[in-house]
């Protein structure tokens, strides 16, 4: 399933999260892999503080997995479904494991990626 996330860095974490992903240690140990930095790379920040970003998750409850390693620098303040759950082929059992390459929630991905400015470059320019 794919999830709108919406969080806010946690201001004493911020020098911590751009040190973890350019060291490439976000997410160490976890077995979503290389998804966090594909998060953080796609992540949008907003004005008001906020981030969002598109989250590929295959845990029962939404990011089981992730959440522990997002927490440690985020405050998350909103998981979503990023579009409708009967339309998901790995949900429904169609095709399992297909969110990684699924373009379901593609049209989400632009609108975001249109809005605020690239997060990372927000996250460098604080710290």
């Amino acid at each position: 399933m794919r999830y709108l996330v919406t969080a806010r860095v946690k201001t004493e974490r911020a020098a911590a999260l751009a040190r973890a992903v350019d060291e490439g240690t976000l997410g160490q140990g976890s077995v979503a892999g290389d998804e966090y930095f594909r998060n953080m790379h796609d992540a949008r920040a907003h004005d008001d503080g906020r981030v969002q970003w598109v989250e590929v998750c295959y845990c029962s409850t939404p990011l089981a997995e992730e959440r522990e390693y997002w927490e440690e620098y985020f405050d998350l303040e909103k998981v979503q479904d990023a579009h409708a759950r009967s339309r998901c082929r790995d949900l429904n059992g169609t095709d399992a494991w297909s969110c990684g390459d699924c373009d379901c929630s593609a049209r989400l991905e632009a609108r975001l990626a249109g809005k605020g400015r690239r997060f990372l470059d927000v996250l460098r320019s604080n710290t």
